[in-house]
């Protein structure tokens, strides 16, 4: 059985964008040796212009096949043409009750029961489903999610979207990975005890 991970950047005091869902706050923190985790560890969450950009559009997935985003988190890239962000994966899903129709052919809309459509994904062969983000999505599908992947940069917001919308409750999890790299960033791994 595959699983859902949350592989998400947030700041210091846990928010993932400002409070208008913007997220350029945190581009200001991605030194060579942190891109270069990432190249290594989760090619695969890099954009597919991003891979060409940096010379690993050919790189084996290590950790997902499928990626799943809120409409917030796949907005941004849209507006600027860039309709299938994660070519390079097996399946690209965006959920959104607003869109009637997929904006590129590689982009498959979740308009229906969610979680339903996450168990579904989840029974398939295959790789891991990476829940890339927002907030909103997180905390409709907080019982879904297996594992925890957070990349902590070194800046304090404030204020602004959370991590999860999920409401209060406490959720066990363990410990599973650290990673101290040398721009001050951290990256922790969580499996979900259930």
């Amino acid at each position: 059985m595959r699983k859902l991970t949350y592989f998400v950047a947030t700041s210091v005091d846990g928010f993932i964008g400002a409070p208008d869902g913007d997220a350029a706050f945190i581009y200001g923190h991605l030194d060579r040796e942190f891109i270069d985790h990432l190249k290594a560890e989760y090619p695969e969450t890099i954009s597919t212009p991003g891979r060409v950009q940096l010379g690993i559009e050919d790189a084996e997935p290590g950790h997902f096949d499928t990626v799943l985003m809120g409409r917030g988190t796949y907005e941004p890239g849209r507006k600027e043409g860039l309709t299938s962000p994660y070519a390079h994966m097996r399946e690209q899903y965006v959920v959104s009750r607003s869109l009637t129709e997929a904006p590129d052919p590689a982009v498959r809309l979740i308009e229906g029961d969610l979680v339903a459509k996450v168990r579904e994904l989840k029974a398939e062969e295959g790789l891991g489903i990476w829940l890339c983000g927002g907030a909103d999505l997180a905390g409709q599908l907080i019982d879904e999610i297996d594992a925890f992947v957070v990349k902590t940069y070194p800046v304090f917001v404030g204020t602004g979207m959370p991590m999860s919308r999920a409401g209060f409750g406490a959720r066990p999890l363990e410990l599973t990975g650290f990673k101290v790299l040398g721009g001050g960033q951290t990256i922790t791994s969580y499996a979900v005890k259930r």
